[in-house]
């Protein structure tokens, strides 16, 4: 499982533009968890899963007027839940 955090710029608080909404629409219909947050969007996947999410998600960004896309990918340690880290940082796979 990987945990995949994503910004869509240009950024207007409150009101996410096609750019933003466009993309997390891609990343939900490709298989992905999706958690909508005010500031950025997390979701979570299968390894399997996750590059055709990232294609997807920046395809679509761009596609719809994005101007800068940051992403934060991680691995998940198995059994744990969004936001719950069972492992310290150090000892992760």
């Amino acid at each position: 499982m990987q945990e995949l955090e994503f910004t869509i710029e240009p950024f207007v608080e409150g009101r996410p533009g096609r750019h933003v909404t466009a993309a997390v629409e891609a990343a939900t219909s490709s298989g992905a968890d999706v958690e909508f947050g005010p500031f950025g969007t997390t979701c979570r996947a299968a390894d399997d899963l996750m590059p055709g999410i990232v294609g997807a998600i920046t395809a679509a960004a761009f596609a719809n007027g994005a101007t800068h896309v940051s992403l934060h990918l991680s691995r998940v340690p198995p059994g744990s839940r969004r936001g719950d880290e069972t492992q310290p940082a150090d000892e992760r796979p």
